[in-house]
């Protein structure tokens, strides 16, 4: 199990290799059980939402893609907003759980919607925009506990307890869908419930920011989220990202690809998705240990190449029953990520100063977010103009593009670089065991 580090603050900081530096600290474990309980009511959520929508209001096709992309693009707005917030007096935490409130209150606000589309539409961008409020200063409070070292562990961690949330969302909305003869509103209440309990766990055990010597230490400079983009490490990785997720068509085309290369029956659709998770709930922990023994970069740009391997596959003629297409593909996207997600944060964390982490790493998940919108809109575009399987071969070709571009922007891991804190950064406060 992982522990949370103990011991004075004050006292001398534990050798790397010795057992307190491979523990996860208290303020992870607490955020992550937090991201846990929130996905549970947020994949409540999700995992019925359309069925509520199509079958239960008969909102055409036209306006659920509208209220979908109302729904995912949201958050791009106000994360830079955030960010550049939670780093203003160190108000990591406070900005957090402003997010997480938000989405929970969203719960409620399709409950008392009714029919509204506009009202249901409201309450959808309520929840992504309290997503994006949320998960930059979330990240930096994991990057400002966690020892430099042990950065990919840490985000391996707070990942498999988030998918573990995501796992169990759906499981729970439909056996209370079972249980309650098919009341959404059922659904909408307990889900606001789960979520406010994941605010309670926030406010009780995830501690804030402060000072060593806050007497002492002059007040840092208010910095903008655009100040990241001085640090030419940082520019190697934003670049990066970028023409990474400009070539990421998105999991919705590949589940589409795959039921449609094996005629898979509808109701074995919303299956795929689970299946991708629980990989990524397994793998999460091991590719961030061995993110942090041989440097960020490496699994990075290997998560990438397993991207490529499912277009590949989805490609290459099928042979034997449909699971020998199956598994490998949904085993290889959450190898895609499980090495990607928490292993970009940590390998960008150490490029970024104490006091303007929350906002650097709101301008690398809105780099990312952006490239990955262009990518799924220009996929869909070709796939309308081409066909299904030309657009995979341009898909692919771009993907290997973009990881020989990868490969040369990230010619150095710079986390290596990275092997204690700033002197003088403010810290987490670690709670004792």
């Amino acid at each position: 199990m992982y522990l949370a580090t103990t011991g004075r603050r004050d006292a001398p900081a534990p050798p790397r290799t010795g057992g307190a530096g491979r523990r996860v600290p208290g303020t992870v474990i607490a955020l992550g059980a937090v991201s846990l309980v929130t996905d549970i009511s947020s994949e409540m959520v999700t995992a019925v939402l359309p069925l509520y929508l199509v079958l239960g209001l008969g909102l055409s096709p036209l306006q659920f893609g509208f209220l979908d992309g109302l729904f995912n693009g949201a958050t791009s707005v106000v994360r830079l907003i955030a960010g550049h917030s939670a780093d203003r007096g160190h108000r990591h935490k406070r900005v957090a759980g402003t997010g997480y409130a938000l989405s929970a209150c969203s719960r409620l606000g399709l409950l008392l919607a009714g029919g509204a589309t506009a009202g249901i539409a409201a309450a959808l961008a309520a929840d992504r925009v309290g997503k994006g409020i949320r998960t930059a200063p979330r990240d930096a409070l994991i990057t400002l506990s966690s020892r430099p070292e042990t950065l990919g562990r840490s985000f391996g961690v707070h990942r498999a307890m988030d998918t573990t949330g995501a796992l169990l969302g759906p499981l729970a909305a439909f056996a209370l869908l079972w249980a309650t003869a098919g009341a959404y509103d059922a659904v909408f209440v307990v889900s606001f419930c789960v979520g406010l309990l994941g605010v309670l766990i926030l406010v009780l055990y995830v501690p804030g920011r402060r000072t060593t010597t806050p007497s002492a230490t002059p007040a840092p400079r208010t910095r903008t989220v655009f100040a990241a983009l001085r640090d030419r490490r940082f520019r190697r990785i934003l670049g990066a990202a970028g023409l990474l997720g400009a070539a990421t068509i998105g999991d919705a085309f590949v589940y589409l690809l795959l039921q449609r290369r094996l005629d898979l029956p509808v109701g074995w659709f919303p299956l795929l998705p689970l299946g991708a998770a629980a990989c990524y709930l397994l793998l999460a922990v091991p590719a961030g240990r061995i993110a942090d023994r041989v440097g960020r970069r490496l699994p990075f740009l290997y998560g990438h190449l397993a991207l490529l391997g499912v277009y590949v596959m989805l490609l290459v003629p099928a042979v034997g029953p449909v699971p020998f297409l199956v598994v490998p593909v949904l085993v290889l996207l959450g190898v895609f990520y499980a090495t990607t997600d928490g292993v970009l944060m940590a390998l960008a964390s150490p490029a970024l100063p104490a006091d303007g982490r929350a906002g650097g790493l709101a301008l690398l998940q809105t780099g990312q977010a952006l490239a990955r919108m262009l990518a799924a809109a220009g996929f869909g575009a070709a796939w309308t103009v081409w066909g299904p399987r030309p657009a995979l071969w341009a898909a692919a070709t771009a993907l290997l593009a973009a990881l020989l571009g990868g490969w040369a922007l990230l010619s150095r891991d710079p986390s290596d670089a990275a092997a204690a804190e700033e002197p003088g950064a403010p810290t987490i406060e670690r709670p004792t065991a």
